[in-house]
């Protein structure tokens, strides 16, 4: 006798559990019975509430995410999960909301579809002009930025894909075939330039061995203005070879002058001139102890001046103006240093130099170790802060660094000379 116990979603029969066909899917089996019926169905109708939970959380996601579109291929599987799965429970209203989520998503999706099938063709027409402007540089820049809006841009039905695709590649294989014909052309005009130059160089070497000395200066001069008229080469292989034959020319003028019997003497820009004079001013300054105070304005009125001039310059050698900054700091320190001292040491000028450089060396000690400790305490927090990479803060190291450079400089300077008079 087949004992049969059921519920309203299906029923437990010869020790097996049964779920009732429902829409079109048939009768099946979903289990079997460990202990009585009734608990198996309890079993089987509570495991239905995961279905739901897993049905309600899908909907949630679509409803809260932006690219709703992708989720279409989730609610496919999970009509195919529902389909299979083994509870007991009203499985029709979640079909019903998944078939209703799953017309809203693919509506969705053609029209997305629809907008960018209507972005690609535009993006492409972009393509084309911009592929059509005279500046290859500009051109290719702004190719690459439309291209980059032609990846974010979603999909487009099947049947358009291929055809966009390869009239998108299409423009940018053309336009990238035309930009190579364009450097290729570029870089042969520049090999031309090159030999131009490097023509005028081998001549002025020659010129610089002829017999006749007055015609070649002036084949020389008419070189020097064809040199301004050839342009637009790599700025490091110009100025190389701009070096080589300024170096041609000074060996010829330089013959032609020992030929001639000219003493020649090399123009100074003047501004120049003034940096050199400011310089050498401070650095015999920088030994006037009495009169440290003044020279620190001095030095400051000549930084502001220094600017002034070097922004109408090109270029200033570098070892100059490391040279003028070098003294500059070295004064500031100095005056710092006589500044503290006088606290304690009024008449410090008036003692025995001897006595001077040991009060001097004590200080200056003391102010060299005290600031390299801050200096060291300051990276430490900067790294555990991570901000060793910000510009602030390795600006204000390197400032602190040079300080106590030059604070070094001159305790050096004040142990050599006092070594000296205690030697004497």
């Amino acid at each position: 006798m087949n004992h049969l116990v059921k519920n309203e979603y299906g029923f437990c029969q010869d020790g097996k559990v049964y779920i009732n066909a429902y829409l079109n899917f048939p009768q099946r089996e979903i289990g079997f019975v460990r202990n009585t019926e009734q608990e198996a169905l309890d079993y089987f109708v509570n495991r239905f509430e995961l279905a739901k939970t897993k049905v309600i959380q899908l909907a949630s996601e679509i409803n809260d995410v932006q690219n709703k579109g992708s989720y279409l291929t989730k609610v496919v599987q999970m009509k195919a999960y529902l389909a299979e799965f083994d509870g007991l429970g009203d499985f029709q209203p979640l079909f019903t909301q998944l078939d209703s989520l799953e017309v809203f998503l693919k509506d969705l999706i053609q029209n997305n579809q629809i907008k960018n099938l209507e972005i690609k063709r535009a993006l492409i027409e972009d393509a084309k002009l911009i592929a059509g402007q005279e500046d290859v540089l500009q051109a290719t820049e702004d190719l690459m930025e439309l291209k980059a809006k032609w990846v974010k841009t979603g999909p487009v039905d099947k049947k358009y894909q291929d055809s966009l695709s390869e009239n998108f590649q299409e423009v940018m294989d053309h336009f990238f075939l035309r930009r190579r014909a364009y450097f290729e052309e570029k870089n042969r005009q520049i090999d031309e330039k090159i030999l131009t130059l490097q023509g005028y160089i081998d001549s002025v070497h020659q010129l610089r061995k002829a017999e006749d000395l007055d015609d070649s200066i002036i084949k020389v001069k008419e070189l020097q203005k064809e040199w301004k008229n050839v342009i637009g080469l790599p700025p490091k292989k110009q100025s190389m070879l701009w070096k080589n034959f300024k170096k041609a020319n000074d060996m010829f003028f330089e013959k032609y002058n020992r030929v001639k019997g000219i003493e020649y003497k090399p123009r100074v820009d003047p501004r120049i001139q003034e940096l050199t004079t400011m310089t050498g001013e401070l650095e015999l300054k920088l030994h006037d102890q009495p009169n440290m105070t003044a020279t620190a304005d001095l030095a400051k009125a000549y930084l502001v001046k220094w600017k002034e001039i070097t922004a109408q310059i090109k270029s200033v050698d570098r070892q100059m103006a490391e040279r003028f900054r070098n003294v500059c700091d070295k004064i500031f320190e100095m005056n710092y240093l006589l500044r503290v001292i006088s606290y304690r040491h009024p008449a410090l000028n008036e003692k025995p130099r001897i006595e001077q450089l040991k009060i001097m060396i004590n200080q200056m000690d003391y102010m060299t170790k005290k600031e390299r400790g801050e200096l060291e305490d300051f990276i430490a927090q900067a790294e555990n802060d991570r901000q060793m990479e910000e510009k602030p803060i390795i600006s204000k190291i390197n400032t602190q660094k040079r300080k106590i450079s030059m604070k070094e400089l001159l305790l050096t300077g004040f142990k050599t000379e006092l070594d000296a008079l205690l030697n004497a």
